[in-house]
């Protein structure tokens, strides 16, 4: 597939290296000579140096050519007006990033009247990944597959001594969970049952809903599971307009705290639910006045990373229930673990998952990214003639990189063994190093479509 990804900020860069991983022929234009030097040294992409607006370059790289236009420059109108031209000279299909809740509002018309096949606004998707983490009745962080039925955990064992020193196939209370990763100091360790944890370790489980949220209950260190009913937001910037946004539609007590008195002034105009606060969401005498020791939740959502991770770290060890930040730069997620808090969301990464599941196409149902994008998770519809149908897992021989961890079938939740045998119509959800992304492909997708994604994208749009 030949893909053309125009402005390289941190979404271009991730969909620029997540893309290479799927074979793509990337071509990567950006206007600052800075950003393209650091792309030539770190992606085997072609680059070039322009304004992804003048449309003579379009023309000279032949645009027509390219399967995919992804428009992710800085300004919503210039990614509009970028995937509108694109479309027209020939380009076969286009996305833009738009960010602007107002032009958001209005996505069926620049869609349908412009020509562009898909909008994706990276705060509206990443306010709806916190909410959904807030509104869940249990504190680990988790993910959802399968419509809700599987959900993945992030664990850490610390110091409990019904993990440390024991052998995963030792382990109490795991017959219907599996440990699909372990996180340990910020290298990652694919286990098997005579792995031994180790203090600190993160482990990362998948489950039936159900027993997910069971274990939760028992190793969580909460008496019960609690509803979040009041959430303080810090930084009332389009990620705090969006959050206020869904958690008002929600019925949750939401105050949001930002420095700006003019933002402040539209925010209270946009979210007339919220109680919006002007001040230094930093300052704890602030926090104090305000009694965040009553708030469920805390959601550090400015735009500077440092400042995100001290916050939501501070209000955790204050004793809100949970606290999590917003984070931009990829180096941070390996620090994560250790940190303390309760969950860190990455605007880049969450669109990259959306937009991958488009590339991939109909046979993808879900795409995380994880590990810096080493690795992912990914939920599969399998169809028919796919290599894996109607053999026992352990005669599959997968590579050590690639673990089916969970099988849904007739709506029931299998933590699936090597015996398992693979139906058509199971939905799975199967964990991929990134350099083994060639084998999952292989096996778990229809003959048909390696070398052919561009059929099946236009069969997703």
């Amino acid at each position: 597939m030949k893909v053309l990804i125009i402005g390289c900020g941190k979404l271009g860069y991730r969909l620029a290296s997540t893309l290479i991983d799927e074979k793509c022929d990337i071509t990567v234009i950006d206007s600052d000579e800075k950003v393209i030097d650091d792309v030539n040294n770190s992606l085997d992409v072609l680059s070039i140096n322009a304004n992804g607006l003048d449309f003579q370059v379009l023309k000279e790289i032949e645009i027509g050519s390219y399967d995919l236009v992804l428009a992710t420059t800085t300004n919503d109108e210039a990614n509009v007006l970028i995937s509108s031209v694109a479309k027209k000279l020939g380009c076969n299909k286009t996305i833009a990033r738009v960010r602007n809740s107002e032009y958001y509002n209005q996505v069926n018309f620049i869609t349908d009247e412009l020509g562009i096949d898909y909008i994706i606004n990276p705060d509206k998707a990443t306010a709806n990944s916190i909410a959904k983490y807030l509104l869940k009745k249990y504190l680990l962080m988790s993910d959802d597959f399968a419509d809700g039925k599987v959900k993945l955990v992030d664990f850490n064992i610390e110091s409990d001594e019904k993990f440390v020193g024991r052998k995963l196939h030792e382990l109490e209370g795991f017959e219907k969970l599996l440990i699909i990763v372990i996180s340990r100091q910020g290298k990652t360790i694919i286990p098997n049952g005579e792995t031994v944890l180790k203090e600190g370790d993160v482990i990362l489980i998948s489950g039936a809903s159900s027993d997910i949220e069971d274990f939760d209950k028992k190793h969580s260190h909460i008496n019960k599971a609690r509803s979040v009913k009041k959430v303080m937001i810090l930084g009332g910037g389009k990620l705090g307009l969006n959050l206020g946004y869904i958690l008002s539609k929600e019925k949750i007590e939401t105050t949001i705290i930002e420095q700006d008195e003019e933002r402040c002034l539209e925010l209270k105009e946009k979210l007339p639910n919220c109680v919006i606060i002007n001040g230094d969401g930093t300052n704890f005498s602030l926090l104090n006045e305000e009694m965040i020791d009553s708030f469920d939740a805390f959601v550090a959502a400015t735009g500077i990373d440092e400042t995100n991770l001290l916050m939501a770290l501070s209000v955790k060890q204050g004793g809100v229930y949970k606290s999590v930040a917003k984070i931009s730069r990829p180096n941070y997620n390996r620090i994560l673990d250790r940190i303390g808090i309760d969950g860190a969301f990455n605007a880049a990464f969450i669109t990259a998952n959306e937009i991958l599941k488009f590339v991939r196409g109909r046979g993808s149902l879900r795409v995380n990214l994880m590990l810096d994008g080493e690795a992912e998770f990914t939920e599969l519809l399998l169809e028919e003639n796919v290599k894996v149908l109607n053999k026992p897992i352990k005669n599959l021989n997968l590579p050590n990189g690639i673990l089916i961890a969970a099988l849904v079938r007739d709506g029931e939740v299998e933590i699936p063994n090597g015996d398992t045998i693979l139906n058509e119509s199971d939905r799975i959800i199967v964990f991929c190093r990134h350099d083994q992304l060639d084998v999952l492909k292989e096996y778990f997708y229809k003959s048909e479509k390696r070398g052919g994604i561009l059929s099946e994208l236009r069969n997703r749009f």
